[in-house]
């Protein structure tokens, strides 16, 4: 995202490499010869960089916090195992306890709250999470109690925010992230990152590769030799191509969270077909029996009905945790689960969390009855958008992948802010003089638009106008640039009439 003003006159140090014609379709034949005719690209170029420039000078800040802010973030994940160590692990014994013993110890520590959900441990040794929810609890937050599965003793409380169980110092680097620590009006920053950052970065990556140079090799690599601007703008502009893949990425799964877009991106999602099915748990009036979801009359898992505790259990009743765990293992939901405990009716939902890849997605609802599975909803079954939506989403929170995804996250991260921090070296040095420190340096000559052919403004104009309204703040902020360059374009001639006169 180049901050720089390419409009400022020739320097030694940024010539290219080597320069060769260009014929009217803007390609290096290297003949010797040119034509005068120009081509669609010479004529949309000004106005790439009008455009990198100003958006890169004006919302490069943005992006900086969001980048920081998400370096840290993707970091976070194994600072939470140091940090909260004594709360997530315990010395591994010889067999669990039943989870309803487990849940009986949790209730017992804080018997002012209810439990809501419980995390089973991913490993031996780990801690299960029993989830509650109390009278003081933030919104998407709860109270997380950890107990020991050998022993039942609770290792701690800790606050846990939404369904990726982030802890405290997750939670507060997440929420700076999503919105400055100001609740939902700091939502307005983040989405207009995620607006802008694929357009400052798929203009920046168009006007690299058009740029003439002496081999493919400084496409890729910063230019070997080079000094001053021209060796800031070879790193700007090769670390930019390789990141611009993952940049656009960001911004596509970032916005379809957002307040706006997001809303838009949902309702499309909709209408497609590719919303995120959900198991269905409603129970049949009140009580037990099939629960929709297209699959009525499913029979317990075999053998349930020889199970401990399983006799005499008809239409009333709760056949508890430990058997419905049970159930849904012998429904296939093998690995890491998650319960949701039943509430007035609806049966409980066991939920596969393994976002490893091969991913372990699939969730069963369980009649409290009886034990029964009334449905179940594979992964393998979601509609091809609700997948992708998925994984864009579970990788931009680094739990897709793992500790590969979160050091490719941080790895992103560290790029655009030195992308960023380049750019902003390529503006100062070429301030138009020292004494103008905080000038944003000589603007790119207007008019640009008028040497468009009318073949390729009509469709621009009309693509522009449907992204800005489909991103809210893309298109808002984009009227205001354009707002506040035509301010300076009056001044600019009131100045230049004042002169002659």
């Amino acid at each position: 995202m180049a901050i720089d003003d390419p409009v400022q006159g020739p320097e030694t140090d940024d010539r290219p490499a080597r320069e060769e014609p260009t014929t009217a379709t803007g390609a290096n034949t290297g003949t010797g010869t040119s034509t005068t005719t120009p081509s669609v690209w010479s004529s949309l170029r000004p106005l790439v960089l009008r455009l990198h420039f100003y958006a890169g000078l004006l919302i490069a800040p943005l992006l900086l916090i969001a980048a920081t802010s998400g370096f840290l973030y993707a970091l976070s994940f194994q600072a939470e195992k140091v940090v909260y160590r004594h709360e997530l692990r315990v010395p591994v014994g010889d067999r669990a306890l039943p989870l309803s013993q487990q849940l009986d110890a949790a209730r017992a520590a804080r018997p002012d709250g209810t439990v809501t959900s419980v995390r089973l441990p991913s490993e031996d040794g780990a801690t299960t999470r029993v989830l509650m929810s109390t009278p003081d609890a933030e919104e998407s937050k709860s109270l997380a109690v950890f107990v020991d599965p050998y022993t039942a003793e609770v290792r701690g409380e800790l606050t846990s925010y939404g369904s990726s169980g982030a802890l405290p110092l997750r939670t507060w680097i997440s929420e700076l992230h999503r919105h400055l620590l100001l609740g939902e009006p700091g939502r307005v920053y983040s989405e207009l990152a995620a607006s802008w950052l694929w357009v400052v970065a798929l203009g920046g990556v168009l006007l690299w590769l058009a740029r003439t140079r002496a081999s493919k090799r400084a496409l890729l690599t910063p230019e070997r030799g080079a000094t001053g601007r021209r060796r800031t703008l070879s790193l700007h502009g090769s670390l930019g191509l390789w990141a611009v893949t993952g940049l656009v990425l960001l911004s596509a799964t970032g916005l379809t969270w957002s307040k706006y877009a997001g809303e838009n991106i949902g309702s499309v999602k909709d209408q497609l077909g590719g919303g995120t099915p959900v198991v269905s748990a409603a129970l049949e009036g009140g009580t037990g029996g099939a629960g929709g979801g297209g699959h009525e009359g499913h029979e317990s898992m075999p053998g349930m009905e020889n199970m401990p505790g399983m006799e005499g259990m008809g239409g009333g009743g709760d056949v508890g945790i430990d058997l419905v765990v049970v159930a849904a293992r012998q429904a296939g939901l093998d690995g890491p689960v998650s319960v949701t405990l039943p509430t007035e009716g609806t049966g409980y939902v066991v939920a596969q969390t393994d976002t490893q890849f091969p991913v372990r997605l699939d969730s069963v609802a369980v009649d409290p009855a009886n034990g029964m599975v009334m449905d179940e909803l594979r992964f393998a079954d979601y509609p091809l958008l609700a997948k992708l939506t998925r994984f864009g989403i579970d990788a931009h929170m680094g739990l897709f992948l793992g500790v590969a995804n979160q050091l490719a996250l941080a790895a992103l991260a560290l790029s655009l802010i030195l992308i960023i921090c380049w750019g902003y070296r390529m503006w100062w040095l070429r301030r138009p003089t020292k004494d103008r420190k905080l000038s944003a340096g000589r603007a790119i000559p207007r008019g640009a638009w008028r040497k468009v052919p009318l073949t390729v403004l009509l469709p621009l104009a009309v693509a522009v106008a449907l992204i800005g309204w489909f991103l809210p703040l893309l298109g808002i902020s984009l009227l205001v640039f354009l707002a506040v360059d035509g301010l300076l374009a009056l001044r600019a001639r009131a100045r230049a009439r004042a002169a002659r006169a």
